[in-house]
């Protein structure tokens, strides 16, 4: 059992908690003929893609290596500049690795502002009244699975396509939220989620579920 991450939205719209939990690590590593038939831009301290795509390297990745010196910024650990060395003919042909970039807390809260007008959309689109909203949406890698409480907070969990019993996990997750955060008397209702033991009881019940199983919770 492979889950990905979890997210807790308020009953606003806001990112109150994100946990990374088994994010994949995908990385592509190419040889490359002079000139090169990507873009390459330093953009918020990385090498980035920027136009072209080929053999799994897309847009927006980040090079990470080249000649398996690792890149640093936009220097090589041995010091030369990066673009500097990719615009030298003389020192092709070059193996550049590069890395799917992980989102930033930024990112995070773009895309959960973006799920919760998604939510109530598809309650209204429902032509049954008191719909419940999305609970699952599915893709060809993941599944995200989302659970909303009667106050309106709303938990989600991105897990494989493969994986049974996100429901029993949502609700359980609910109620270390009730027990941890929600029993805290220094925590605020639509304050980011802060709190040491509901952190350590959600990493030890995920970590059960994918050794023993969702049964046993």
């Amino acid at each position: 059992m492979v889950i990905y991450g979890v997210y807790i939205v308020s009953k606003s719209g806001g990112l109150i908690f994100n946990h990374d939990h088994n994010i994949p690590k995908i990385e592509t590593e190419k040889t490359f003929s002079f000139p090169l038939d990507i873009k390459l831009q330093y953009e918020n301290k990385k090498v980035v893609v920027s136009f072209g795509q080929r053999d799994g390297i897309m847009v927006g990745h980040v090079l990470t290596a080249v000649n398996g010196v690792p890149v640093t910024g936009r220097q090589l650990d041995d010091g030369r500049d990066v673009f500097e060395v990719l615009e030298n003919e003389e020192l092709f042909p070059v193996n550049l690795k590069f890395e799917r970039p992980k989102m930033t807390t930024n990112e995070k809260i773009f895309l959960a502002s973006m799920f919760y007008p998604l939510f109530a959309i598809a309650s209204q689109l429902s032509p049954e009244p008191r719909s419940s909203g999305i609970e699952v949406l599915e893709t060809d890698t993941f599944k995200l699975h989302c659970f909303q409480t009667l106050t309106g907070v709303k938990f989600m969990i991105v897990a494989e396509p493969n994986q049974i019993g996100m429901d029993i996990l949502l609700k359980r997750i609910y109620e270390l939220y009730a027990d941890y955060a929600l029993k805290n008397p220094f925590y605020s209702l639509e304050m980011p989620i802060r709190c040491e033991l509901f952190d350590t009881n959600l990493q030890s019940l995920l970590e059960q579920i994918e050794k023993t199983g969702i049964s046993n919770v």
